[in-house]
C-alpha cells in the first residue's frame, strides 16, 4: 500500500516552508454554489504572513468571468493576488493559430464559455464546416454524459479534426453533486484515436505561467510554492509533474470515493492514482 500523505489540521502546520501558494478554486475555495469561508480565511492568512496566493483554475473562461462569479458567491477579493485560468491559456493559443486570418471553429460547450474567444477573429461554425474543435464542456452538463457525444466525436475523428480542451477536469463539484467537464469529452475522443491538445492542469505549461505570475508578485526569482487542490488527476498530479509539493483537500471531487478520512483511505486513493502529496486535510482551513 502506498504511503499516504500525513493528515494535518490546518495550513499553518506546513505554511512556513513556502513563500507562494498555488490554489485550486472549485472544490477548495467554493463548490460552485457557495464559498468556503474558512478556506478564504486560510488564503488570507497565508498572504499576510508568507507570500502571494495565485488561484489556478481549469475554468475555460477569462479571469473576468471568475471574478464575476466570485462577487456573486461572496469570495473575498483580499484572499488572493491573481488568477490564472486554462481559458486564458486556450485564448492565447488560439491567437497564435489565427495569425493574420480568421479561424472557423466548432465550439463544443455552453454559450456561457464564449468569453474564451473575446477579441479574436473567430467564426463559430457548424461541426461540418469547422477546421478545429474547441471543447469547453458539455452543452448541458446537468443531464448529459460523454456517451451522448460518441457519434459527434466519431465524425470529428473521421475528418481528422484536432480537439482543443480548455478544461482538462473530468468532473467538478456543483453544490452537492458532480458534473462532467470538457476533460471527459477529451478523454473519450482520445480513446477513439482523436488528437487532443490540453490547456490547464495537470499539464506543465500552465504551471510555467502561474509560477511566472507568483514570481512577479513576489518580486523575486526564488519561489517555493505549495499547490493546494482537491483533484488527484489534475491538482496533485500536475504539482507532481513539475516538482511542486502539494496539499490534498479531501472534501472535493473525491469526497464520496474516500469515505472515512483515514490514512488507510488516503493510501488507497493515492496508490490508485499513483501520485504523492506533502499533506492532506478534509477541508482547507488555517
Amino acid at each position: 500500500m502506498t504511503n499516504p500523505p500525513p493528515i494535518v489540521t490546518g495550513l499553518h502546520e506546513i505554511a512556513a516552508g513556502h513563500d507562494a501558494l498555488i490554489c485550486d478554486v472549485w472544490g477548495v475555495l467554493h463548490n460552485g454554489t457557495q464559498v468556503h469561508a474558512r478556506a478564504a480565511d486560510a488564503l488570507r492568512r497565508f498572504r499576510a504572513g508568507f507570500g502571494p496566493v495565485v488561484l489556478l483554475s481549469n475554468a475555460p473562461r477569462p479571469v473576468s468571468a471568475l471574478e464575476e462569479q466570485f462577487e456573486k458567491l461572496g469570495v473575498p477579493s483580499d484572499c488572493y493576488d491573481a488568477i490564472v485560468t486554462s481559458g486564458v491559456a486556450a485564448h492565447d493559443d488560439l491567437a497564435k493559430r489565427i495569425g493574420n486570418g480568421r479561424l472557423a471553429i466548432y465550439h463544443l460547450g455552453p454559450e456561457r464559455d464564449r468569453g474564451v474567444f473575446d477579441d479574436l477573429p473567430i467564426d463559430c461554425v457548424s461541426a461540418d464546416a469547422a477546421s478545429l474543435v474547441l471543447c469547453t464542456g458539455l452543452f448541458d452538463d446537468e443531464i448529459e454524459t460523454p456517451a451522448d457525444y460518441r457519434d459527434m466525436l466519431l465524425a470529428f475523428k473521421g475528418r481528422g479534426l484536432c480537439l482543443l480542451c480548455a478544461n482538462p477536469d473530468f468532473v467538478v463539484q456543483r453544490g452537492a453533486k458532480l458534473v462532467y467537464c470538457a476533460g471527459a469529452i477529451a478523454r473519450a475522443y482520445e480513446e477513439l484515436g482523436g488528437e487532443v491538445v490540453y490547456f490547464g492542469k495537470p499539464h506543465p505549461p500552465i504551471y510555467q505561467r502561474v509560477l511566472a505570475t507568483a514570481r512577479r508578485i513576489a518580486g523575486c526569482e526564488a519561489v517555493r510554492p505549495l499547490a493546494v487542490g482537491d483533484g488527484l488527476e489534475t491538482d496533485i498530479r500536475g504539482a507532481n509533474n513539475v516538482g511542486i509539493e502539494a496539499l490534498f483537500i479531501a472534501d472535493g471531487v473525491h469526497g464520496e470515493e474516500i469515505g472515512d478520512f483515514t490514512p488507510e483511505a488516503l493510501a488507497r486513493l493515492f496508490g490508485k492514482a499513483a501520485v504523492t502529496g506533502k499533506a492532506a486535510m478534509r477541508a482547507l482551513v488555517w
